[in-house]
């Protein structure tokens, strides 16, 4: 096949480029190679071979368009039949003269739906096929194509047939009369050597209902493969059903919400909490969202499906929706959106992302109508989904005001909402990190301190907006100071007996950039706490990497040195351990003591242990055995 350039087209400048005297240019054809493009097809354009089906349907319904359009009384029809290795599918749509054959069906790129002589230019809207590509997709599992057309805008022309094979040849040639006598058109595919798997009745008859089944038309199936039976069950089967599930009358939202989450079963294979209606007529756009029953990744791009005009454009349409509505999967219908060149995916252009948020929008109201009205709905659905809905309401402090009684956090005070949280406690702080909730969590309880845990995705971003939403409510991040000064201190009497032994800790800790006070709190079973806060860590990596650089950058990090707060090891006076390790006369014995202490809080803590961290734990352990076995061995040398 060749794709032909006029010679008017070819050279528009009005003399030639090699100046005067010299000879004209001459026009010339670009050829091309039939097999190189398929393989392109092949591999790099289309995603599988399965496309081959949507390319005949698309073409059916296109030529029926156009016939409508010529005659709209005409009894319109698309049969569909595959079997050994065969595939065929007729229509009556506006069929193709000798001359319309020879130059639409074997000219690449060039479509009976651009316009001009053969084309259809104030229909051009209804048509699926954007690109002219026609039948060339055929040839990925085709060895060879048989067309029979005969033209409604010509009764008196005969009907044509057209013969193409996958080297790139083809031929046409008129047939008698009643070879054809209705308008309309015949394709027949016969498979190459290695693609008959992909004409097995039963698999064509899927890729149609895949792909069909929401086409304008009415459509068939028939398995014509030897041995097929020839009773009633082998009459043709409709691959279409319309109308969608989602625009069909019942007779009550209950009968209408089973319907739905049987088509979703049978869509997904799982059955959802909810649906939700995705109707902008405005848009072109008409379908459901389904809501998943399980928790899922806000990383997770779940793959919609999208039907452009009724014909399934792709399942995997992953710029559909917002990212934050991660927890829904969708299938919809539209006529304004723009299709990829492979028709296998939506362009994502201006028209996509007023869509896109629009259809965000319309969850949105889903949320806030639930909210008003079915708690019970939204409390089943954020026990599933909180994290999706958090996500959206950081950006939106309407909303997150509407979701506030909802929402769950974890707290000092046990898992609840922000709103009961917030009604006990106007100073509200929140750690950034689990470890550190978990570890300060018990202790902020007994004192009446409000701490939220802010670990988790989104929280940290919420309780930021949380002022704005409820006026009068003060959110910090928890430092060592605030929760030093809710615990209680010890008498100045106790404290002073016990100076030798905070002066020997604070030495010992020193190293660790960590601070020794002293206070009672509950509970008792707790002797030590490591207090820290972001600027603490900040100045300890600061000090680290100042150790490890080189002169230059040294200088550079300790000319970086503020006065930022340091991390405290709180000790408990009313835990009995502590009370006898301060008691110990011996001072190396103490600090060995006090840097178990140390570690232990650490590891209550869970973070992440520095290497100066690991070398303290060891020599504490090592020192605490020494001693250990030590005074065994001189008990018994005494005894």
């Amino acid at each position: 096949m060749s794709s032909t350039i006029p010679p008017a087209e070819a050279a528009e400048t009005p003399e030639s480029p090699g100046g005067a005297g010299l000879p004209e240019p001459v026009a010339s054809s670009f050829q091309v190679d039939l097999r190189g493009l398929v393989d392109l097809l092949s591999h790099h354009l289309y995603s599988s071979p399965r496309v081959y089906v949507r390319e005949l349907l698309q073409n059916a319904v296109d030529a029926i368009t156009a016939r409508q359009a010529h005659d709209p009384g005409a009894v319109v029809r698309i049969r569909l039949s595959a079997g050994a290795g065969r595939v065929s599918i007729e229509d009556t749509g506006i069929g193709l003269t000798a001359a319309e054959a020879h130059s639409l069906l074997a000219t690449i790129g060039r479509s009976s739906k651009r316009g001009g002589e053969h084309g259809l230019e104030t229909t051009r809207q209804e048509f699926l096929g954007q690109f002219g590509i026609g039948l060339l997709a055929c040839f990925v599992i085709a060895r060879r194509i048989r067309v029979v057309t005969r033209s409604a805008r010509d009764p008196q022309a005969a009907p044509v047939e057209w013969l193409a094979t996958d080297d790139g040849s083809y031929t046409v040639r008129e047939l008698p009369h009643e070879a054809r006598p209705e308008p309309g058109t015949t394709v027949h595919l016969e498979a190459r050597p290695g693609a008959e798997e992909w004409t097995v009745p039963a698999q064509v008859e899927q890729l149609a209902r895949d792909y069909g089944s929401l086409l304008p038309y009415d459509i068939t199936f028939r398995d014509t493969s030897d041995g097929a039976p020839d009773d009633a069950a082998a009459a043709p089967r409709p691959i279409t059903d319309r109308p969608a599930v989602w625009d069909r009358p019942y007779p009550t939202p209950a009968a209408r919400r089973t319907a739905l989450a049987g088509h979703c079963a049978r869509l997904f294979g799982f059955s959802p909490l909810d649906s939700i209606d995705l109707d902008l007529p405005v848009a072109g756009v008409r379908g459901v969202a389904y809501v998943l029953p399980e928790p899922t990744s806000p990383a997770h791009r779940s793959g919609h499906r999208v039907h452009l005009k009724g014909m399934l454009l792709t399942d995997q349409a992953d710029n559909l929706l917002p990212d934050w509505a991660f927890f829904v999967r969708a299938v919809l219908d539209t006529d304004t959106l723009r299709p990829t060149a492979s028709r296998e995916n939506l362009y994502d252009d201006e028209t996509l992302a007023a869509v896109r948020e629009a259809l965000g929008a319309r969850i949105r109201t889903w949320l806030a109508e639930l909210a008003a009205s079915e708690p019970e709905r939204l409390a089943a659905f954020l026990r599933v989904h909180h994290l999706g809905v958090k996500s959206l309401a950081r950006h939106d402090a309407e909303l997150l005001g509407l979701m506030l009684p909802w929402l769950p956090f974890e707290t000092s005070d046990g898992s609840m909402s922000l709103e009961e949280f917030a009604a006990a406690h106007t100073d509200i702080h929140f750690t950034r990190t689990v470890e550190e909730f978990r570890q300060i969590a018990p202790i902020a309880a007994a004192h009446g301190l409000g701490v939220i845990n802010a670990g988790y995705t989104y929280d940290a971003d919420l309780l930021a907006l949380l002022p704005a939403v409820r006026p009068g409510i003060k959110v910090t991040e928890l430092d060592a100071g605030a929760v030093t000064d809710r615990l209680d201190p010890v008498p100045a009497e106790a404290e002073l007996a016990l100076t030798g032994f905070l002066s020997t800790a604070r030495i010992r800790l020193e190293a660790q950039s960590c601070d020794v006070v002293l206070r009672a709190f509950q509970p008792v079973g707790v002797p030590a706490l490591h207090l820290d806060d972001r600027q603490a860590r900040q100045e300890r990596d600061r000090v680290s990497a100042q150790e490890s650089a080189d002169s230059l950058w040294s200088g550079i990090l300790g000319s970086l040195r503020g006065s930022a707060p340091r991390a405290r090891l709180v000790l408990n006076h009313n835990n009995p351990l502590v009370r006898r390790i301060a008691s110990i006369p011996d001072g190396e014995l103490a600090g060995t003591a006090v840097e178990s202490l140390y570690g232990q809080a650490l590891l209550m803590a869970q973070r992440p242990l520095r290497p100066a961290d690991s070398s303290l734990l060891n020599r504490a352990f090592l020192g605490l055995l020494e001693w250990a076995t030590h005074s065994a061995g001189t008990e018994g040398t005494q005894k």
